[in-house]
Order: C-alpha cells, then structure tokens, then sequence
C-alpha cells in the first residue's frame, strides 16, 4: 500500500467521526465482504470488511446476536460502521441474573474508506479469529450454575446460529477471579478453543483495540432459572438443546457418542439386563432418610445377587428387573492417577502436555453418568446432571422439604426444585417421590416401589421422547395449568424485567402452589417490607384439589 500524507489533525477528526479529506487515492472498494464456506467439515470464516454487521433472532425480549468485525477497547466493546449503514434494533442479555441489556457503543464514519483508516492506520487492532460465545457467570465455584445459568444459556444463543455450536469455538467469559473454580476447565474444553476472561481482557485493552471475527451474545433468558410458562429447560425441546449440550459435552471430554435410542427405552436393552442405578447424596436427606435408603438399597440388590447366583441362564421371566443400586458422592469420584507417568513439558507448552490425554474428575464423573440407567437424588446441584444421562434413562427426584417453625409448630411440604430440568429433557422419563408423603420423610418401601417402577418403565420400553408434561411432578404440572388459564399471571412471572420485585421472579412451582413468603395473599416481610406477588388465590386452590397436593397445614 503507498504510504499515505495525513495532517495532524487528521487522527483527531477520524477519531471522533468527522468529515475529513484524504489526499491520495481510495484504499479500496466495498467488495465481497462476508464469505462463508465449508472445508472439510470445518467452517471457515473470511472476513472481507472491516465494518461490524450485526444479525439478531429472536423478540427484543428474548434475542442472541451475531457481530461480525466487533470491536473491543477500553473495557468496552464497539461496533464501528458507515453513517446509512442497516443496524437492526438489538437488545441483548449476556447474565442470567442482569435485569438489564447489554448495548455495544456505535462509531460512526462518513465513509467506508475513513473506516478503513482508522482501523488500519489508527487502531491497528488485534485480531481474535472466529467464532467467540460472550456470556457472564456469578457463581463459577457452583458446577450447577456453572454449567445451567452460564455455559448452557450462551450455547443455546449459539445454536440459533446453526452451524456454529457444531464447531470449535472460544468463550470470552465475564467471570470472576477464582483459584479452584474448575468449571473454567468445563467451559475451555467444552468451546474448543479455549477461554478468554473478561477481566483479563480488560487489563489488555487499557487504549488497546481488539477485533473478534464472530461474537455471539445473548442468552440471559435461557438460563435454567429463567421460568417459562411450560415449566420447561429453556430452549430444551424448542432447539433440542438439551440432547446437542449433552452430546457435545460428552464429545469435547473424549467420549464416544452415547447410544441412540430414536423410540423407545428398550432399543439396544434386553428384559435381564442389570439396570445400574446410582443414589446421588443429598445434603438435604437426614440420617433417618439415609438409613431407609440404605435398607431400600441392600433389599433390591440382594434380589439382583440372589438371582446371578442361584439362577444363572435362567430365562424365566423375572417377578422384578435386575437392578443394581450404587450409594454415589461425586465429590469422591475421582480421576484415575496417573502420576507416576512423567511427561515432561517444554518452555513452550501453553498447557500441560497430558491435557487432552489424561481425565480429570468430571470426566469421570462423565463416566459414571454415561453408564446410568436409573439416577436418584434430591434437589440442588446433583439435579443438574441428569441432561447427561443416555436416552431411555429414568431420573427420580426424591424431593426435599421446606420446613420452618410458627408458633412453635413445625410446618412443612415437599420442594423438588428443579422438576424443569427433567421436563426439559425428552429422552429421560422423570418420577418422583409422592408430594404428599414426603412430608414424612424418606421411607424404605417408597424408595423400592420407584426404583422398581423406574426398572419396569425402561424393560417395557417407555416411548421417546417423552411428553414434556409427563415429566413434570404435579406441582409442576399445577404450574403449567395456573399460568394457560391466568395469562396475566403468567407474564407476570415469567418476564424478567426491571421494574419487577425479584422475589416475583424467583418462583418454584412448590412456593406458589402451597402459597409460601411471598405467594401467601398476606405477603412477607423482608428487611421491613412487606413482599407480596399478586395472583389468583381461589384459582390456585381449586386447581390444588384437582392435582390432589395437600396444603402444608393439612400436613401437621
């Protein structure tokens, strides 16, 4: 390229967007800007502009975005384009929990030649090559929020995108700084080009510009804690977001794909197989519900062992199916150690040189969960992994308990928290402990009944995918039916905005159904505040009778 004269004043005007003039020739023409082409199963991104083109799915309300040439400088990023240039109206959300949008500043230039100037000449940025999914994370030391209000949501924005969440790809993650956090660690391997953290970023970018190829942002109302009015896994069934999460998830840890089960659970499964059944552990559970688990546990496994042993290549049909059950804490499920393999690492080695040959403890958490035909536990973060569990899989929620004391009166009712998740999932049959009974504690001969139910679903072959509905407790099922016949309700509690309490937001299906804290037509006080979230209380009661969900003060 010739050299170019430029006045001084020449930086200061195209800096602030100015008509300026040039004295040579114009650097080029607007030709051929976008190109995207296939090589070998990889996409490929040529860039042929440096102005930023944007490309929004979806309402206001609920819209990932696409930037193409997305600048980044001072902490902030910016789009740069020619004054006429189409910019779609756009308001993104890159947090679970942000009320608000994120909004990239606009530059504007009379020309594509000043834009071209100033980036090259000016600028000279630097350039992160393909695609980049932007999102933020609060609690990164949580696997559960880690993985369901961060990594999922944003990965859900990419696939609207298609075929971009197919590909490597690179997170720019607005997180904190954290010593032992290692969902970073899921997150790296999950994108395939590793992490970038935001304030890192923000550190280099003090008066330096950066250029993204590709940025995807936008999921702040995918999030697992994000209510939708079916009480469903946001994007779950909708972009089959589930099945592409977990299949990546496991293809990015080493994994070979897991069995396809296209209509049934029974497909690739024989009537004596042994169905292997994890209990996840619970904080919640107390010591009298551990021991009913466990007698639970040791009955069904001496039926299985009696069998094996006494009756082996007996082909008569079995009274109940082979079941074997596994008491599991993940926290002790650990990678094999392979320590005594000494690999030694370069002063070039970016990361260790065994990183993508030796396991870490969620891949052999992975492991576990690949393998389970049956998973048990209550609610919480053991909930979450059930989207990992193969097709044709059975989870059983036990539930917990709100409890609390009035007047010296111990109240309480069933909470199984994240009913969503399984009814998000399609290739996963859920069941749960009776919401009535709970109240009473875990007890032995439940917990046989539905693992043995669970066992007999999967042998007589439940069909795939299962009914979203049908995956819901009836509590959730309550949920569903309140907000399709009080749609102000529904919006109500199912729109994230600014101007709503967030307690109103905050809903799980067991608070509203047995008229808890803020669903209580009294309301709750809060810091001095009185909370309450108005709804149709004699609608509510009459649809608690028709599910047949005691209210807790029938409990007593």
């Amino acid at each position: 390229m010739k050299n170019i004269n430029i006045q001084t004043s020449f930086i200061s005007n195209i800096t602030n967007s100015q008509n300026f003039t040039i004295s040579t020739k114009s650097l080029t023409n607007e030709t051929n800007k976008y190109n995207l082409t296939f090589t070998n199963s990889i996409l490929i991104y040529t860039n042929r502009t440096l102005e930023t083109k944007v490309q929004c799915i979806g309402s206001l309300y609920n819209q990932s975005c696409l930037f193409q040439n997305l600048y980044y400088v001072d902490n902030t990023f910016t789009i740069l384009i020619v004054k006429g240039s189409y910019l779609p109206e756009y308001s993104i959300r890159t947090n679970a929990f942000y009320m608000w949008p994120t909004k990239p500043i606009k530059r504007e230039f009379d020309s594509y030649n000043h834009l071209q100037i100033f980036v090259r000449n000016i600028t000279n940025p630097r350039r992160i090559p393909y695609v980049t999914l932007y999102f933020g994370q609060l609690w990164l030391h949580n696997i559960g929020h880690a993985l369901f209000d961060g990594l999922y949501p944003a990965y859900v924005a990419l696939i609207r995108f298609s075929p971009r969440h197919l590909h490597p790809f690179r997170i720019l993650a607005d997180i904190g700084e954290c010593q032992d956090c290692w969902s970073e660690d899921v997150y790296s391997r999950f994108a395939g080009l590793g992490i970038i953290k935001q304030f890192v970023l923000n550190k280099l970018s003090k008066g330096r510009w950066f250029v993204f190829d590709e940025v995807v942002m936008g999921s702040g109302t995918f999030c697992q804690r994000c209510t939708q009015p079916n009480y469903q896994l946001s994007g779950g069934i909708e972009f089959n977001a589930s099945r592409l999460f977990r299949d990546r998830m496991y293809q990015q840890h080493g994994f070979i794909h897991p069995v396809i089960r296209q209509k049934s659970s029974l497909e690739y499964r024989t009537s004596h197989d042994i169905l292997q059944t994890y209990f996840i552990d619970n904080k919640r559970f107390t010591k009298n519900d551990r021991r009913e688990i466990n007698a639970a546990i040791i009955e069904i496994n001496n039926y299985t062992n009696f069998y094996i042993n006494k009756t082996k290549n007996n082909t008569n049909k079995l009274e109940w199916p082979l079941i074997n059950v596994t008491y599991l804490y993940y926290k002790q499920v650990k990678a094999q150690n392979m320590s005594s393999i000494q690999i030694n690492a370069t002063p070039f080695d970016s990361r260790p040189p065994t990183y993508e040959l030796i396991e870490n403890d969620f891949i052999a958490q992975l492991k576990v969960l690949r393998e389970m035909d049956i998973h048990i536990t209550g609610p919480g973060t053991g909930q979450m992994y059930q989207t990992f569990l193969s097709d044709g899989s059975v989870s059983i929620n036990v539930g917990g308990l709100r409890s609390w004391k009035l007047n010296n009166k111990e109240l309480k009712f069933t909470s199984y928290l994240e009913q969503y998740m399984t009814s998000g999932t399609p290739y996963i049959k859920g069941l749960y402990y009776p919401i009535n009974e709970r109240a009473n504690g875990i007890k032995k001969d439940e917990v046989i009944k539905l693992i043995r139910q669970a066992g007999q679903l999967i042998l007589q072959g439940f069909s795939l995918p299962v009914e979203p509905r049908e995956n819901l407790a009836p509590d959730g099922q309550l949920f569903v039916e309140m907000c399709e016949k009080d749609k102000k309700f529904c919006s109500f509690v199912t729109t994230r905005s600014p101007d709503k309490q967030f307690k109103c937001l905050e809903i799980w299906a067991e608070d509203l159904v047995q008229e808890y804290n803020q669903w209580n037509d009294k309301g709750f006080i809060v810091n001095g505040k009185n909370i309450r979230c108005p709804f149709n209380h004699s609608l509510l009661r009459d649809l608690r009778k028709k599910y047949d969900i005691k209210h807790y003060l029938e409990n007593r």
